[in-house]
């Protein structure tokens, strides 16, 4: 049992992160905590596993949750063992074995005899056997990290588990066993994820905001259709709203006309029946007040039923908006793009990849480049883009216009802010209102326009991309994007789809998340194999 009673944090600079968290997780519970960039997920598990104090409120639970964290830069300078927990207890059974039986190596070991069985099985699962526990840390990739902590469940054979995206590091067959894992897993279990092929696994939606906290008691896909029946509703909401405000104007312009009529009748009375200029002025004030009063009530409805539908808009999705809106005029469908025969890369007398590459690559198609990690993915982008030449073969490209959006967004100019970084896209020229609507429609408010680009998140960094991509308003010919969904939440992959889906052009992706893949509809793959 794991219960959250009136959690908050604050960060240290003030800023309220989330506030009065209560939820109550039964055993075996299997939950998805999901929410924007920003949101306190991560700092919410790092709460309930211990790192974290939340300002206020208590996290009750009857075991020691296991903490598998996204990032793992703090663990370079340690060992295998070390990082996992274990080096203690491993050490104790060594000298046990070897005849010194102490209190304190019987204390440290607690009964604990098939620990190094379990290592043995929980890295054979993970595909790392071949590493020896005392192995630094820092001398293994992203992917090879997350395998070790994610052994670590079976090694320590927790009640609750606590997952930080983890996912994120891992190639094809990495999350093949991740989602394997899970299905058969009986722990209680709170992941934090934007693979949405993961989140299908999961029982049970939390969806964390400002506002506390939402559940939802289904899978990520009765979540998304929840949200999509809430966001209909919003949609009526503000149609009906937009109606009300149309009424109230035309009501306020006949009322105002009606009054204005009376109040001219009412003086030619007046004047006809010769009333002093006192009576005249008394009646003339009095009308002026009441013609003012009603304007004050008319307008006061009006303004009110404007607030109310400002603050419904605020609510819908802002993906609508996002759209690369490219003149496509030069794209030609079928056009061959690229040819490749039979080519290798390589250093020295070595090659790259198993068998030579050969394949056409023609404007409009959709392809996926997969492979292990360093199978030459990025190597081949490269060789596509003509930043490198293939060792062997040959590579034909015709005349072309690329856009490479890697996994840091180079194309992004950390020195400059926002507005500066927009405006070196803006080849057609544009006027500087009009690059600050384009902005604004990615959600870069006139708050964001000095802000330095090296201050934002991916997701950020991601809309700014796709907003200088329409500044500059020619389609390219050719896009490509190296694992575009890594640090991206949710909201911030769904904006991308929506903008890619609307782009004509050639589309080549290097991505894991093969949900991702369907959604955006690639239509083949070229599969690496190295050597």
């Amino acid at each position: 049992m794991l219960i959250l009673q009136n959690l908050s944090y604050i960060h240290p600079n003030k800023e309220l992160l989330f506030d009065n968290i209560n939820l109550a997780f039964n055993r075996h519970d299997r939950i998805a905590l999901i929410g924007n960039n920003g949101a306190g997920k991560s700092t919410l598990l790092k709460i309930i596993a211990g790192v974290f104090s939340p300002s206020t409120g208590i996290v009750c639970t009857d075991s020691r949750p296991y903490y598998v964290p996204q990032l793992f830069g703090q663990y370079n300078d340690l060992t295998i063992a070390q990082a996992l927990g274990i080096e203690d207890r491993l050490k104790a059974l060594k000298e046990i074995l070897d005849g010194h039986v102490t209190e304190a190596n019987l204390t440290l070991l607690n009964d604990d005899w098939n620990i190094e069985e379990r290592c043995r099985e929980a890295l054979a699962y993970w595909g790392i056997d071949g590493f020896d526990l005392g192995q630094k840390m820092k001398t293994l990739s992203g992917g090879q990290k997350t395998k070790v902590f994610l052994a670590g469940i079976s090694i320590h054979q927790p009640e609750i588990v606590l997952l930080d995206e983890p996912s994120n590091h891992l190639d094809t067959s990495g999350r093949h066993l991740l989602y394997e894992f899970i299905k058969s897993s009986s722990n209680t279990m709170i992941v934090v994820s934007h693979d949405r092929k993961l989140l299908h696994l999961l029982d049970s939606v939390c969806e964390l905001s400002k506002g506390g906290i939402v559940v939802y008691g289904g899978n990520y896909n009765f979540y998304t259709e929840q949200k999509a029946i809430e966001v209909n509703a919003l949609n009526q909401d503000v149609r009906s709203k937009e109606k009300a405000l149309r009424k109230a104007k035309e009501v306020e312009r006949e009322t105002a006309e009606r009054q204005q009529k009376l109040d001219a009748r009412g003086k030619k009375k007046q004047e006809k029946a010769g009333l002093p200029t006192i009576s005249m002025n008394t009646f003339r004030n009095n009308a002026e007040k009441s013609t003012s009063r009603l304007k004050g009530v008319h307008a006061e409805k009006v303004g009110s039923i404007s607030q109310e539908l400002n603050e419904l808009k605020k609510e819908l999705p802002d993906m609508d908006k996002m759209k690369f809106g490219f003149d496509d005029s030069t794209l030609h469908k079928g056009k061959i793009l690229i040819t490749a025969k039979d080519i290798n890369y390589g250093y020295g007398e070595e090659v790259l990849w198993r068998q030579p590459l050969s394949f056409e690559i023609r404007s409009g198609e959709r392809i996926a480049l997969k492979g292990l990690n360093g199978s030459g993915k990025t190597t081949l982008i490269k060789v596509f883009i003509g930043e490198l030449e293939p060792k062997v073969g040959t590579v034909v490209r015709a005349d072309n216009k690329v856009v490479y959006i890697d996994q840091d967004y180079s194309l992004i100019n950390n020195m400059l802010n926002v507005y500066e970084q927009a405006r070196q896209f803006n080849h057609s020229a544009l006027r500087e209102h009009e690059v600050k609507i384009r902005l604004n429609r990615f959600l870069f408010t006139k708050d964001y326009w000095d802000k330095p680009c090296s201050n934002l998140s991916g997701g950020e960094k991601m809309r700014l991309m796709l907003c200088c991509l329409t500044i500059s308003n020619q389609a390219p010919d050719i896009i490509v994007l190296d694992e575009p969904t890594n640090n991206l939440d949710i909201q911030n992959i769904e904006i991308l789809t929506a903008a890619i889906n609307e782009y004509k052009g050639t589309l080549i992706v290097v991505s894991h998340d093969e949900y991702f893949l369907e959604q955006i509809s690639v239509e083949r793959t070229i599969n690496l194999e190295c050597l």
